[in-house]
């Protein structure tokens, strides 16, 4: 009872019921809660003259909106930086084959497959994602078995953080821009259509070789063929 009388006669509460009243139910309902999860201390204070007494404190649970921790922004800022990361490096290696299907006899593409820029950027970008994807556990990921060779499991392990995809992603654009230059200056030197083959490379590199490999030898079984007739 004398906790009842306490609660009905706090001033503060008293205030908040009218507030909430004149605004609605729901906010009714929502002061109901706060005097529900209300917390009383009971606290004894003990005196050899006074005897003991009980105090009543009154806690009020507040509603605060939680921040983000240091660890989620950081977390969060790397996700973006990889994603970032991942749209810059495929934006950027579409012009050049572009350039190798659409104009492959143009100066402009000439001059762009016998310039080295694209890859030092790339791998500039590689190096920095690398960097910040590297943690102590990563050596042990990639020696997993006892044969200090890469497992499975293990590398499944350490693609699964973002940052190291981005990377890999970035790997994989160099190594296939790479090897679709080849293929078209190769083309060139031995008067081979590659636009196929360079497209391929795009995105399925080892076929892309390997179609680049059968063209080239079906073209010269035809030009031999035509050389006898």
């Amino acid at each position: 009872m004398a906790f009842s009388s306490y609660f009905c006669h706090s001033p503060l509460l008293a205030l908040k019921i009218n507030h909430f009243r004149n605004n609605g139910a729901a906010e009714l309902e929502l002061c109901n809660k706060l005097i529900v999860r209300s917390r009383v201390n009971l606290i004894r204070d003990w005196s050899f003259i006074r005897g003991s007494r009980l105090v009543l404190k009154q806690k009020v649970m507040r509603l605060t909106h939680k921040k983000a921790t240091p660890i989620y922004a950081s977390l969060l800022s790397g996700s973006q930086l990889a994603s970032s990361a991942f749209t810059i490096g495929t934006t950027a290696v579409l012009p050049f084959y572009t350039l190798m299907v659409l104009a492959p006899n143009s100066e402009l593409t000439k001059k762009s497959m016998q310039s080295n820029v694209p890859y030092a950027i790339l791998g500039i970008l590689y190096a920095f994602l690398l960097y910040l994807s590297w943690t102590p556990e990563t050596v042990e990921l990639i020696f997993a078995s006892k044969y200090l060779l890469p497992e499975l499991a293990s590398i499944g392990k350490m693609f699964s953080n973002e940052m190291t995809l981005a990377s890999a992603w970035i790997h994989l654009l160099v190594i296939d821009l790479f090897a679709a230059r080849q293929v078209f200056q190769d083309g060139k030197e031995n008067q081979i259509e590659t636009r196929h083959s360079v497209s391929l490379c795009l995105f399925f590199c080892p076929i892309g070789i390997f179609s680049h490999i059968i063209t080239k030898a079906l073209t010269k079984t035809t030009k031999e063929n035509k050389h006898d007739l």
